[in-house]
């Protein structure tokens, strides 16, 4: 059976519960809360078939994004201060900004792109997208490309 290494992005509610679990017991094992796979898998409530069937196949996004670059999307109101809010957030989480896009408003409306590079030192960029998603006036963040 060949190795089909394509990935994919997905928001934590599209995963299914059982790959949920394997990452929570990925997470017990790692910080030592628990010492054996059996232990791990109990406590978060699935089997270890499942477990070894799936761990090398999921891990939380910016668990193995470190030393890369995403890009992001997204749409934004055209008011004075709100690009940079959008940068202080990503600078708040540690990240490195290498490229910013923005067409020209159109009915009160900018397209933007931002290229990201992630560090060692960058924080949850799933938290970091999350805050970007909740700020007023900016809409359709989509994380469209990991290099």
């Amino acid at each position: 059976m060949a190795d089909n290494s394509e990935y994919y992005v997905v928001k934590k509610k599209a995963v299914p519960e059982v790959l949920l679990g394997v990452v929570e017991a990925k997470k017990l094992l790692e910080t030592r809360r628990v010492d054996t796979v059996q232990e791990a898998v109990d406590r978060v409530g699935i089997s270890r078939s499942s477990f070894y069937k799936y761990k090398d196949d999921i891990f939380l996004f910016h668990d193995n994004s470190q030393g890369t670059t995403i890009t992001i999307t997204f749409q934004m109101d055209d008011e004075p201060g709100l690009l940079s809010d959008v940068l202080k957030t990503i600078a708040d989480h540690g990240a490195n900004i290498l490229t910013i896009h923005q067409s020209i408003p159109i009915n009160g409306t900018a397209s933007l792109s931002i290229s990201i590079q992630i560090l060692e030192t960058t924080h949850d960029v799933s938290s970091m997208i999350r805050m970007m998603e909740e700020q007023r006036g900016v809409h359709d963040v989509h994380l469209i490309a990991k290099e």
